[in-house]
């Protein structure tokens, strides 16, 4: 039976003093390192506020080279000259092309049966000729009453210069004693009545000259008008054949071959190929900038090409305005409508410009703050930037060549004027 352990224990002897005293200066020297090594990465983050990791953010360093500020994106192919070929009349229509045949400027492309305008025509003719025929027959008749009126004017003065011959005739009786002086005032008083018929016949004369001047010229308006209104007939009678306005193509046709159409109803557009541009979408906030003739490059199957604007929209529909490049010289015989190509606008190219890489922080705060990291902290500071490009935008103010900028994530400080960063 075992009572205890006693027979099992031993006697250890103590350590000496210096010894323990080694182990505390040992401990001490390792603290105060430790210390010396955190303290200031405490301090850092005490007055920090906060910290985050620089894994969530973006940073790019401050540069001084050459700034190009440009606009690229996808642009398709358009006709400059595209018209659109309208129904000049209601009526049936026969289709002569079909849509992607070449075509001349003046050939004709459809024609447009309308029986109403026709017989319209056929009205319209026969007024004329009757307006014609009524002209004419009054221009007989005013000649005819002139005739009459110029007969009475002659016979008014045959009568007035009878009754002259009468009165000189009574008047040499009268002072040879051969008559009696009544004879003398008879002979005078028919020279006066001969002379106010005279005169009557004159006025008579005159009057119907104006007035038959005045009937023709009436006449005469009213056939200009009734030709005028055949001719426009007419005009409307030769738009039924539906001819194209430009060396082309057919385009869409939005009719189909024998198709009861309606006046001014669209019928098919005509594609100048010789004319060809590329549109592109171009954002709001550098459409301002955009200017026609500004120079472009514009590229597909494999090839480059130069270009210039031709316009810019004034429209902006989602937040987006249409422009368009013509290109430099000939154009490329390989290129179809609607066809897709990469397009890129010069804007502007500067040297020597201090610069950043573009991010969030130019939209946040307007650009007019940024966080530059220094010594395991981001600082909050005021800059002003300059010419903004797709890649770079221009500092002005507030940073030099060589600082390193959270230009993405920075929303992740709260609009503290200093954060921590952690590796």
């Amino acid at each position: 039976m075992i009572r205890d352990t006693s027979a099992q224990d031993t006697v250890l002897t103590p350590a000496p003093a210096w010894r323990r005293r080694r182990w505390l200066v040992l401990a001490a020297l390792l603290l105060a390192g430790a210390l010396a090594w955190g303290a200031p990465r405490l301090w850092r983050s005490l007055g920090a506020g906060s910290s985050v990791s620089l894994a969530r953010l973006s940073v790019a360093e401050v540069e001084l080279g050459p700034l190009v500020r440009d606009v690229a994106g996808e642009g398709k192919v358009v006709a400059a000259v595209s018209p659109t070929l309208y129904a000049g009349n209601a009526g049936s229509i026969s289709l002569l092309v079909q849509a992607g045949d070449p075509v001349k400027r003046g050939q004709v492309l459809a024609r447009i049966a309308s029986p109403d305008l026709a017989a319209r025509l056929a009205q319209e003719r026969s007024n004329g000729d009757a307006l014609a025929s009524e002209s004419m027959r009054a221009e007989a008749d005013a000649r005819q009453q002139r005739a009459q009126a110029q007969s009475q004017l002659e016979i008014a003065a045959i009568t007035h210069k009878t009754a002259l011959n009468e009165l000189a005739r009574q008047s040499q009786a009268f002072e040879a004693g051969a008559t009696a002086g009544a004879q003398v005032d008879q002979a005078r008083d028919a020279v006066a009545r001969a002379q106010v018929a005279l005169q009557q016949a004159q006025s008579l004369l005159t009057l119907k000259d104006d007035a038959t001047r005045f009937e023709l010229q009436a006449k005469r308006q009213a056939v200009e008008r009734q030709r005028l209104q055949v001719k426009d007939i007419e005009r409307q009678q030769d738009e039924l054949a539906v001819r194209s306005p430009v060396d082309g193509q057919v385009g869409q046709l939005f009719i189909a071959d024998r198709m009861s159409v309606a006046k001014d109803a669209k019928l098919m557009t005509v594609i100048d190929l010789t004319q060809l541009e590329v549109q592109m979408q171009v954002a709001e906030s550098f459409a301002r900038e955009l200017q026609p003739g500004m120079a472009g490059e514009i590229g597909g199957n494999g090839q480059r090409w130069t270009g210039r604007v031709s316009s810019v929209s004034p429209e902006v529909v989602n937040n987006e305005v249409a422009a368009r490049l013509r290109f430099d010289g000939a154009v490329p015989e390989q290129l179809r409508q609607n066809q897709r190509l990469s397009v890129r606008v010069l804007l502007d190219q500067r040297d020597k410009v201090l610069t950043i890489a573009r991010g969030s922080f130019v939209d946040e705060g307007g650009g007019r703050v940024a966080y530059v990291l220094h010594d395991g902290q981001a600082e909050r500071r005021a800059i002003r930037l300059g010419a903004q490009g797709l890649a770079k935008v221009e500092v002005l103010q507030g940073l030099k060549a060589g600082d390193r900028v959270v230009i993405s994530g920075a929303e992740n400080f709260n609009g503290a004027e200093r954060v921590a960063i952690n590796p």
